[in-house]
């Protein structure tokens, strides 16, 4: 492991020369801008308006939409074969057109980008990246309250941090969109959302409010409180939540003026089938357990963690559920202590659908990269194709975001990632990074 995989507190907002480069035809210019500077602040006026006056013309002005072209060895769109000597014309925040170089004409003006290889932007299908910080303290801890065992009411939106240092971290090595949220450690812990790893505010970010209500059930979901004591407990008080969720809902449709319950409310869609539950489940029994409550009341259901999953291959299969896999290197300790390299493989043999997630992280750099978990998968029987698949267009397609990112395609959201080699080799860089068609890193890590 290198040391550019840990994110150091000055880089937070870093001003390289690669991310504001000057070209050979803007030299001129930046050499008037200096002395325009210089004459203003020992007060030559005169000189210092001409000379500004100057540069104001000869300046280069970029459209503030301005097409990129991404030329590359092999694009890897995820949704075909891959594209060798491809090339994506991107115009404002979406994807133009894509395909071969022989069959595509570079537009005159566009900026040009080279690379060996083009993903779509990485998508993290569970962490807790952006309300749970770089220091490990209580102020930047936010991804789990222990107040209460049963909160759905409580918002990832009302907790996330865009300008938090890990988002920038992940944002760096390739991961333009990330599901987090709260975590695992509650029977409910509360929402999740799909936030892009750009922008400076909770609503330029945003690209779901309500993506799922987070669940745990076995110990873990005990832990932290007074009750539950047990597994059969945890169950029975999350039964009775959902059925006072379903009365609830069936109040609400018989009178206009019914008192409205935050937490019920979630749970009422939840039931009406308008966001999934996310139910982190390690142990086999575990795993039952969560497919038993969906079963009895009828939601849509997302595994989370998983780590027997490969012991139950043909219920997961059968009930249409699929799995955010627990990272690959997670520490096998808990309910993960029978978590193996293998289960990825495992599940995709078995035709089950498959993320790899980044996960709560604990220690430092307190995050995960989802491109090492999966490339540790594919080292250990996960084909490469679903290896990438299963952070890019796998988990859009389980979160509900693939109309919108997870392959490169035209009308999609421009985010992509520029290697310069092959994603899964150790010594293969990220180099350059778009999101919604802007160029946020530029630096080669």
């Amino acid at each position: 492991m290198t040391n550019n995989q840990y994110p150091v507190p000055s880089n937070q907002y870093p001003v390289t020369s690669t991310q504001y480069p000057v070209t050979s035809d803007q030299y001129p210019v930046t050499i008037l801008l200096m002395i325009c500077r210089f004459a203003s602040r020992v007060r030559l006026l005169a000189a210092g308006a001409v000379l500004c006056f100057l540069a104001a013309l000869t300046v280069p002005v970029r459209p503030a939409h301005a097409q990129v072209v991404v030329e590359a060895d092999t694009v890897y769109t995820m949704a075909g074969d891959p594209i060798v000597d491809g090339v994506v014309i991107v115009q404002g925040e979406t994807i133009q057109q894509v395909g071969p170089a022989s069959e595509i004409t570079v537009p005159d003006g566009a900026r040009v980008l080279s690379a060996a290889v083009v993903t779509p932007g990485l998508v993290d299908p569970h962490g807790t990246v952006g309300t749970s910080g770089i220091y490990n303290v209580d102020a930047d801890q936010d991804q789990l309250d222990t107040s209460m065992p049963l909160q759905p009411e409580l918002r990832a939106v009302d907790a996330y941090n865009p300008r938090e240092q890990l988002v920038a971290f992940v944002r760096a090595l390739g991961v333009t969109t990330v599901h987090t949220g709260h975590a695992p450690g509650a029977l409910i812990s509360g929402q999740t959302a799909l936030f892009a790893t750009h922008g400076g505010t909770v609503r330029e970010a945003l690209r779901d409010s309500l993506t799922t209500v987070a669940m745990t059930v076995g110990p873990a979901a005990g832990e932290r409180f007074e009750s539950p004591g047990t597994r059969a407990k945890g169950i029975a008080m999350l039964r009775e939540k959902l059925v006072a969720a379903r009365q609830y809902a069936e109040r609400r449709e018989d009178t206009d003026d019914a008192e409205v319950d935050l937490g019920l409310e979630v749970l009422a869609r939840l039931l009406e089938g308008e966001v999934p539950a996310l139910i982190t489940a390690h142990k086999a029994h575990d795993i039952q357990a969560a497919l038993r409550l969906q079963d009895e009341f009828g939601f849509d259901l997302i595994l989370d963690g998983a780590a027997e999953a490969f012991l139950l291959t043909e219920e997961i299969r059968a009930a249409g559920v699929p799995v955010l896999l627990h990272p690959t290197m997670i520490r096998p300790s808990g309910g993960a202590e029978s978590a193996a390299f293998t289960t990825a493989a495992t599940l995709h043999a078995a035709g089950i659908p498959v993320a790899i997630q980044s996960g709560f992280e604990p220690y430092v750099p307190k995050t995960r990269i989802v491109l090492y978990e999966a490339a540790v998968a594919a080292a250990h029987g996960l084909p490469r194709s679903a290896a990438l698949a299963s952070i890019t267009r796998v988990p859009a397609e389980i979160l509900g975001l693939d109309d919108r990112i997870g392959t490169i395609e035209p009308g999609k959201s421009a985010d992509l990632a520029l290697f310069d080699g092959d994603p899964f080799e150790y010594t293969t860089h990220v180099c350059q990074v778009l999101v919604r068609g802007q160029v946020v890193s530029s630096e080669c890590r």
